[in-house]
């Protein structure tokens, strides 16, 4: 099991978390600030199996792809492993 940490503008994150939920990723928002101008951003936090990671980093990229953006830094993903998962 993995945990990816993905850091997205504001701006993207809506279309981001719409298009993990259909495809039937489970996603936690968090509202959350950096950056330079410390301009707002949220922190999307998936639980997926290593093989769907690549899926999910294909679908932020989509959502995330914007003509402003193009060739600019759309998302920081951290993907780490998860020793243990519990739902209780």
């Amino acid at each position: 099991m993995k945990l990816m940490i993905v850091i997205l503008n504001d701006t993207d994150a809506e279309a981001a978390l719409r298009a993990l939920i259909e495809r039937e990723f489970r996603v936690t928002r968090i509202a959350s600030t950096g950056g330079f101008l410390r301009r707002g951003n949220t922190t999307l936090m998936i639980g997926t199996e290593e093989e769907r990671v690549d899926d999910a980093l294909d679908v932020i990229r989509e959502a995330s792809a914007t003509p402003e953006r193009a060739g600019g830094r759309r998302a920081t993903v951290f993907v780490l492993d998860v020793a243990r998962f519990e739902q209780l």
